[in-house]
């Protein structure tokens, strides 16, 4: 109902491929199916399918500056130093944290942790919250998810006599702050090839070289074995939305496995608050766990996140669960009433026509700290990049916004502030922040409408639906679910596969959850069923046509497939995402 063709994901060649694969190999047809279309050379195709973290990253001090933190970092370890870390508020922030303090904890060592207020002190080190820091015996600050473009608070710090060290991977044009050491895969003079890293990544990699430095001072027994660790890794890595290709596809393999262990007592009570049936799975990262971890940076308390990974004491993590849980609650309730409010101003500007190629809504009525999940929705209903501003009393504001495949918004961003268009900004290409001085809202939208309307139009161009393969509801098993889950983890970088199922008809269809869900039962011509659900899609032109489908004529349908725990019993599940009628 998008619209959109269909097309086949996977090219004549690479077809040839596939075959070559499956018989080099012994791998079933489907899976190599869906490792070709995703760029998997023959060559690659064992190591693609069993991703070690020791095969696939590099030495650390590949990275710029990696030498120079690590001295220092090591030193303070040996010294016994007080030190202070200062995190974002975001799940990627939370991780990298939690990854510090453990691995100081592990050399008797407690860090102070300040996690800051979205509303009060926005992104990133701040003056007051520097001083704080040193006004509470800290000698060395260590910046993580943040730091890269602030100089400022950086350079109050050093006068102070502190030192501040930096670990981020956020883009930057500017001129880089005067800390002791920035390690960012993502600035300018960096040549690594590591950019793809999410924050906790980063982390990892200083964790590795700072653990080689402490064996060279006689420290080894007491550090912590850093594969236990990678849990962490992996959900900074899946909820950050960083490309699941080369060393963050291992870091998630191994980090799925150690969740499924329970090793980490925050994580597990945060599954356990999030009613999650089976094994954990990538998903259940981005769209069960996370959020209730970036619900406290949103509407809460900051700092739970990063104190919930942290912790091995399990009456506390229930505790810090049970809280999360309830802000997360609270939030969708925010985030549902300013996601109507912004799609029915969106609706209003493109009318019946194109209408703009993105969309830059804003209103004083919205909560700073939902923006984002905002702009993410607009951008997924009407399937352009979208801003979303929470506007103060004087007319400035904080934003969010969200890109499509092929429009790198973060780019754009940075060169706004650079032209003096907005105060602040940065971030990816999928993701950005900015805030606005009052009056320059009318002047950031035609700033942004300019710089990226031509790669806009071309995204559009070349949005179509990609499938994988075609099969029926009688093939949609559980067994066939796990063969193709031997090409995952799946996400950005390495998307999910989409199956057509043609011909099928709707048997059942219903409005279900807060969200507006439509779930549907299909039935193929042999009398097979399949439950199938549309998320959010109530009231849309794909819920209209799941609703008004019921035992009407044959649709086509199109989405990804999962594994539904429900009661003890396992049973296959399609995620819809897109339908057509036959003809």
């Amino acid at each position: 109902m998008s619209g959109r063709p269909w097309v086949d994901r996977l090219s004549e060649e690479g077809a040839r491929i596939a075959a070559a694969m499956s018989q080099q190999f012994g791998i079933s047809e489907i899976v190599t199916r869906v490792l070709a279309a995703r760029g998997v050379a023959l060559e690659e195709t064992e190591d693609f399918l069993n991703p070690t973290i020791r095969h696939l990253m590099p030495d650390p001090a590949t990275l710029t500056a990696m030498d120079a933190l690590t001295e220092r970092l090591a030193d303070a370890i040996a010294r016994g130093e007080r030190i202070a870390l200062f995190g974002d508020y975001d799940v990627d922030g939370a991780a990298s944290c939690a990854l510090m303090t453990r691995f100081l904890r592990a050399f008797g060592i407690e860090p102070d942790v300040h996690i800051p207020d979205r509303i009060y002190e926005g992104y990133g080190p701040n003056v007051g919250a520097m001083d704080k820091l040193i006004d509470g015996g800290a000698s060395l600050i260590i910046t993580l998810d943040c730091g890269t473009t602030s100089e400022e608070p950086i350079a109050h710090a050093k006068s102070r006599g502190v030192d501040v060290l930096v670990i981020d991977h956020h883009l930057t044009d500017a001129d880089l702050p005067v800390a002791d050491a920035i390690v960012n895969p993502n600035r300018p003079d960096d040549i690594s090839g590591l950019g793809h890293l999410c924050a906790a990544g980063v982390t990892f990699m200083v964790l590795v070289s700072v653990n080689r430095a402490l064996r060279g001072k006689g420290l080894a027994a007491n550090a912590p074995n850093l594969m236990n660790l990678v849990d962490l890794v992996a959900l900074a890595t899946v909820c950050d939305v960083v490309p699941l290709t080369g060393l963050n596809r291992a870091f998630v393999v191994r980090g799925i496995e150690i969740m499924r262990k329970g090793a980490n007592r925050g994580i597990a009570a945060l599954a356990l608050a999030a009613r999650l049936s089976g094994p954990v799975e990538p998903y259940h990262l981005g769209y069960l766990i996370g959020p209730r971890i970036n619900a406290g940076g949103r509407i809460g308390d900051a700092a739970l996140g990063a104190r919930l990974l942290s912790s091995d004491d399990e009456h506390e993590c229930l505790h810090i669960a049970g809280q999360l849980n309830e802000l997360n609650v609270e939030r969708q309730r925010i985030e549902k009433q300013a996601v109507d409010e912004a799609a029915a101003t969106a609706d209003a500007e493109i009318g019946e026509g194109k209408g703009p190629p993105l969309i830059v809504v804003a209103s004083p009525e919205w909560h700073q700290g939902v923006v984002g999940l905002v702009a993410a929705r607009l951008k997924e209903r009407f399937g352009r990049p979208a801003f979303a501003i929470a506007q103060g009393a004087n007319g400035g504001g904080t934003g969010s916004g969200r890109s499509v495949p092929g429009v790198d918004l973060g780019r754009a961003v940075l060169a706004a502030v650079e032209a003096g268009i907005i105060a602040k900004g940065g971030g990816h290409a999928m993701a950005a922040g900015i805030t606005l001085s009052p009056g320059q809202l009318g002047e950031f939208r035609s700033f942004m409408t300019e710089a990226l309307a031509e790669d806009i139009a071309e995204a559009r161009r070349a949005d179509k639906v990609k499938i994988d393969a075609a099969l029926t509801a009688r093939g949609a098993t559980t067994d066939f679910i796990h063969e193709v889950d031997r090409a995952g983890p799946f996400g950005s970088g390495n998307p999910s596969p989409v199956f057509a199922l043609p011909h099928h008809r709707i048997t059942f269809a219903d409005i279900v959850g807060e969200g507006g869900h439509v779930r549907v039962t299909l039935a193929a011509g042999d009398g097979a069923r399949l439950n199938a659900i549309a998320f959010r899609a109530a009231g849309t032109p794909l819920g209209d046509a799941l609703m008004e489908g019921r035992d009407a004529g044959p649709i086509h349908l199109c989405g990804g497939l999962s594994i539904n725990h429900w009661q003890g019993q396992a049973s296959a599940q399609l995620r819809i995402i897109d339908a057509a009628h036959p003809g």
